[in-house]
């Protein structure tokens, strides 16, 4: 599984070819970059995930992040006061994230705080989840290829070279539905059709690129 904030990436005008070289080593970092800019600028609580994922006044959720790859979106939802137990079944994408979030515990203060709420585990999700009975499930498996003028960064290139496309989001998101408790949230392309043989979402939260589909368990 892979990065549900893969997904928030902005496209890059150079080019939109997925074999041309990627000169940068990917990496997971959360201690500067996009990820520290979020945390200072990303308006807290009210942002679409959050609100998407059921925050409310005085309530820190326990929230599964069944695909975690570079962990930005866990990130955010620690940040808010969430315990978030991570699950990437990428042997590549969880020794980075483990590597990020190695080095920032090493940076102390406010951010290993956070990453102290933040639990991660080597594993595939479908497997996993009966067993953890969750709560709340974020589920953001790799997008398909956009098509007409799709731009993709090279960050997003480097994701795909390692982790394909999830080829198993359907029965992720069934096993996801079968299994929480309270709610389910798929992190999806605005304007991409509905994730097919899944029931219809108790409602949508839709931005510019991004859209969250909720579904209510109880």
């Amino acid at each position: 599984m892979c990065d549900k904030d893969k997904n928030d990436l902005p496209a890059d005008p150079a080019n939109n070819d997925d074999s041309l070289p990627m000169h940068r080593s990917l990496r997971c970092d959360f201690v500067g970059g996009a990820v520290q800019h979020r945390l200072r600028f990303g308006g807290g609580r009210g942002q679409d995930l959050p609100k998407a994922a059921g925050f409310k006044p005085g309530i820190n959720p326990h929230i599964i992040d069944a695909t975690a790859g570079l962990g930005r979106d866990a990130f955010l939802l620690a940040s808010l006061g969430a315990t978030v137990t991570m699950i990437e079944r990428s042997t590549e994408m969880h020794t980075l994230l483990h590597d990020g979030m190695a080095r920032a515990l090493d940076a102390g203060g406010v951010t290993a705080e956070i990453i102290s709420r933040m639990k991660l585990i080597h594993g595939d999700a479908i497997q996993l989840l009966p067993g953890l009975s969750p709560k709340i499930v974020l589920v953001d498996p790799m997008h398909p290829t956009r098509n007409k003028s799709a731009l993709v960064k090279a960050e997003m290139r480097q994701i795909r070279a390692i982790v394909g496309i999830d080829d198993d989001q359907t029965r992720l998101m069934q096993t996801a539905l079968a299994h929480a408790s309270r709610r389910v949230v798929l992190k999806w392309p605005a304007k991409a059709a509905p994730l097919a043989d899944i029931p219809p979402a108790s409602h949508q939260i839709i931005g510019k690129s991004v859209r969250y589909d909720v579904f209510m368990r109880s």
